[in-house]
């Protein structure tokens, strides 16, 4: 190992030295070329520094001829501050001269716009004295040139101004100079307007002053006169109410000539319209209705003229012209006032109502009630209204709650069988007609076999009228208050309508339940009740139609409380005993507890009709099952109250042990029900077809008193079959449910 150890190293020393002689050499190399690099950047970096140094100079060079031009420059600044500084003072000074200028040129302008208002009143002086004067026979001086509304214009704007400016130094002067002006001109603006109208007034009065109020043409010479002049005026009028508004004076002034015109249409209209108010007096004096609507109908042609004529004039409206015409038509209203009240027929004040209410107010006012309102003050429909009410008053007091009723009023069912009769025989010769007609066909025009039965089933299929359907077949009050309902209807206020026809319906009930008595004592219950159903069948079907309530409130005063109380005061001994320390605390509680009280209530008319109507309805019902099934309800109750009595603990024994319940005893109860219910049925049943005639109404007050029947034999039925045995039903020989049921449809 050692050896190998050795060799080793020696190889190892060998390698180490042969490197350290090749680093010597690299770097040896590396030392030199460093040297001749460090030399060739030397060189370089030389130059360069000549360079730099060249460009250095060159720069201090320029630097002093910036310098030399900055200086030169300052000095040239300074120059132009103080240049530019005078040029500045300069221009101030030329525009504070511009500005004083334009100053005084709008000072000297406003002074100039100030004086033009002054300076026109010299003008306007001129123009004014001018017309004044008149000493040139132009038109282009009068109030209807064309200068004068230029005139008046600058007139209201000088004032406007002026008055506008109170610091002026001459303000009062001058504003008490314009308005003289105004004053001026609006004199002259009136007296041209007013002798206008007064002229054609005289006119027209001046050609005939007795026949304009005759003449037919006079109302249309009247109105094509005055329109004719109304261009000469119109202009003038239009200036003085555009401007009536701002300016007092100018208001006042309308009001004048408003008033001029007002006056000089009621100097003309008035005879004209009293005259022919006389001749329609005259003419129609028999007949009010007639007199009412041609007089009615007169003034409204005269409302809607004179409304037309004023548009000619005036743009602008004036309650002054209401107030006119409201007074001509008081004038018809002075003349149809007594004829009114002294109306007594119900039917010629409705008629009276129907024209003024459909005929004039709906047809006319309302659809136009600017032109017509005149005419709806001063109608006055509300007295016929009050005439109208009262005369109903009366005539409900007379006429239907103190009717009278003559013998034949009360002659039921009478009257109803002698028209049944009358019917049946005109019934029975249109057959005969149409038979007689049939016998003659080969000589008449063939029709079809379609048409000509047609013909023949459509005569056939009419339908007849039953007398109880006839009007004149109704009982006196009945037709009298239908027939007053139906003309106040559409005449009065609902609110009065309701109270008359709570009053009329009231009276009417009452009137029929004492007719009804009547009936029922001088013939039958039957028709005594038949009577009164029918007729309140028929009043609450007439008065259907009416879309009001027939309900009116009454208000009453209750002294329950002060009697109670008088009461209690009167006997110490129910006072306690605080209250009996002296009479001042009995009179004292008499005071706090015995006030009376009000009440209010309402009475429905419809509604006692529908009452009356249901009860008499459930007391023939009642009657008819008593005559029918009496006996045998009465059995049957018995029956109910034996086994009531057996189940509360009384005797036992069996209903057939009973002697009122023998199978003989319930056959003769059986048999007489039928044989009333045989013989009774049919008469009630044909009295109900003559009153009522109609056979709904028949069939649903006669279905209680079948449904009843038909229960009260189920029930014997029932109760025979479990109580008796089979000998004993034959004893009984009760009618089996189909027999009655047979019975019941037979007479149905």
């Amino acid at each position: 190992m050692a050896a190998v150890y050795e060799s080793l190293a020696s190889c190892l020393g060998q390698r180490f030295i042969i490197l350290v002689f090749f680093a010597l050499q690299f770097f040896s190399w590396f030392l030199k070329l460093q040297t001749q690099m460090d030399q060739g950047e030397r060189a370089k970096h030389m130059k360069t520094r000549d360079h730099l140094n060249c460009y250095q100079e060159q720069c201090d060079a320029i630097l002093n001829d910036v310098n030399a031009a900055l200086e030169h420059l300052d000095s040239l600044q300074k120059q132009y501050l103080f240049v530019s500084n005078k040029t500045g003072t300069l221009h101030e000074a030329c525009e504070q001269l511009l500005k004083e200028q334009s100053e005084l040129v709008d000072l000297a302008e406003s002074i100039q716009q100030k004086l033009s208002y002054i300076n026109e009143l010299e003008n306007i002086n001129r123009f004014i004295l001018a017309l004044s004067l008149r000493k040139l026979n132009s038109p282009t001086l009068s109030v209807n040139s064309e200068g004068f509304i230029p005139m008046l214009w600058k007139l209201d704007d000088c004032i406007e101004y002026v008055s506008s400016h109170p610091n002026f130094k001459d303000y009062p002067v001058y504003l008490t100079k314009f308005k003289q002006c105004l004053s001026k001109a609006m004199h002259f603006m009136k007296t041209h307007t007013v002798n206008t109208m007064q002229n054609l007034t005289g006119q027209l009065t001046k050609r005939d002053p007795l026949g304009l109020a005759n003449a037919d043409n006079a109302f249309t010479l009247c109105h094509v006169k005055f329109r004719a002049a109304a261009p000469k005026v119109r202009t003038l009028i239009e200036q003085i109410e555009q401007r009536s508004e701002r300016i007092p004076e100018y208001h006042q002034l309308l009001e004048e000539i408003h008033q001029c015109y007002l006056d000089q249409r009621e100097q003309l209209l008035r005879p004209g319209i009293t005259a022919t108010i006389t001749d329609l007096t005259s003419q129609n004096y028999k007949d009010h209705c007639a007199l009412v609507r041609s007089g009615c109908a007169f003034m409204v042609h005269v409302c809607q003229d004179e409304h037309r004529l004023y548009a000619e004039f005036f743009s602008k409206p004036t309650p002054r012209l209401h107030g006119l015409l409201e007074k001509l038509c008081l004038s018809l209203y002075d003349v149809l006032r007594p004829f009114i009240i002294h109306v007594i027929h119900l039917e010629t004040l409705s008629e009276l109502c129907g024209i003024l209410n459909n005929e004039m107010l709906d047809d006319h006012v309302h659809n136009n009630t600017g032109q017509l309102g005149a005419f709806d003050a001063g109608g006055r429909e509300e007295d016929v209204q009050e005439r109208l009410v009262y005369r109903t008053h009366i005539y409900i007091q007379t006429d239907i709650i103190g009717n009278n009723p003559a013998p034949g009023d009360l002659a039921y069912p009478e009257q109803l069988e002698m028209m049944e009769k009358i019917a049946q025989s005109l019934k029975e010769e249109q057959i005969k007609l149409m038979a007689h007609e049939s016998s003659f066909s080969d000589v008449q025009l063939e029709y079809p076999e379609g048409r000509r039965a047609s013909r023949i089933d459509s005569s056939r299929l009419q339908p007849s009228i039953s007398p109880a359907d006839l009007h004149g077949m109704w009982y006196p009050t009945v037709r009298r208050t239908l027939v007053c309902l139906s003309k106040l209807y559409r005449c009065i206020d609902r609110a009065v309508f309701q109270g008359l026809s709570q009053e009329a319906l009231s009276g009417c009930i009452h009137s029929l339940l004492k007719a009804s008595d009547v009936i029922l004592k001088n013939k039958t219950q039957v028709d005594g009740q038949l009577f009164l159903i029918k007729h309140l069948l028929i009043m609450r079907e007439q008065i259907a139609p009416f879309h009001t309530d027939f309900a009116i409130k009454e208000i009453s005063l209750d002294l329950k409380r002060t009697r109670d109380a008088a009461f209690k005061m009167m006997n110490p001994k129910s006072v306690p005993s605080f209250f009996r320390l002296n009479s001042h605390n009995a009179i004292l509680e008499f005071l706090l507890e015995g006030s009376p009280e009000i009440k209010e209530h309402y009475i429905d008319s419809k509604k006692d009709v529908d009452r009356h109507l249901k009860f008499s309805c459930e007391q023939f019902i009642q009657q008819q099952n008593q005559l029918s099934v009496g006996n045998l309800d009465e059995f049957l109750t018995k029956v109910s109250a034996l086994k009531t009595t057996v189940i509360q603990g009384g005797p036992t024994y069996g209903l057939s042990q009973q002697p009122w319940a023998q199978p003989a005893k319930i056959n003769d109860i059986v048999m007489a029900t039928y044989r009333v219910m045989k013989s009774k049925l049919p008469s009630t049943l044909q009295s109900m077809s003559l009153y009522l005639a109609n056979r709904d109404a028949e069939f649903i007050l006669f279905k209680p008193v079948r449904n009843n029947i038909q229960q009260v034999f189920q029930r014997l039925h029932t109760l025979i079959q479990e109580e008796y045995s089979g000998e004993d039903l034959q004893i009984i020989a009760c009618p089996s449910m189909d027999q009655m049921n047979l019975l019941l449809s037979v007479n149905k």
